[in-house]
């Protein structure tokens, strides 16, 4: 017996799931990003973490996991894997010993402008069959969703 897509509930028709196209679309993106960021020594979890750092410097690893929302394992080898390779450097907080905070190197505040510039091409590439009120609906019905999910 042939399988008919179209018996399927629609939320399981992967061309009509949200999940299975904003999951599709995020891999392309990261894989877009990815590229981009390559020539640069930078991965794609390390320019997160250097947005996050180049907005405000000096947060500790549980402020950034916080904030990016991710396992603090993955942070953990993220900035194992930063400090490695020269864009971090951790310091003992004056306010807790037993804490510390997280330092960008000149290294990566020199990467800002052509990493940043590299994440708008690829958000360019994205969106290039848009117009702009497309563009701006889109980008608010993801944060509507995202707002949602948090919620739940």
């Amino acid at each position: 017996m042939l399988f008919n897509r179209y018996l399927l509930p629609m939320a399981f028709q992967k061309e009509r799931s949200p999940g299975f196209l904003a999951n599709q679309m995020a891999r392309l993106f990261a894989k877009g990003l990815q590229q981009r960021i390559r020539p640069l020594g930078l991965a794609p979890a390390q320019f997160m973490t250097l947005l996050a750092l180049w907005d405000e410097d000096g947060q500790t690893q549980s402020e950034l996991v916080r904030r990016l929302d991710v396992e603090q394992a993955t942070m953990a080898n993220t900035l194992t894997r930063m400090e490695r390779d020269g864009l971090i450097e951790r310091r003992t907080r004056l306010d807790d010993g037993r804490s510390q905070s997280i330092h960008m190197t000149p290294k990566a505040i020199a990467l800002r402008d052509p990493a940043t510039q590299a994440a708008r091409a690829q958000n360019e590439t994205a969106l290039a069959d848009f117009t702009e009120q497309e563009r701006q609906v889109f980008v608010e019905l993801m944060r509507r969703a995202i707002a949602a999910m948090h919620r739940d």
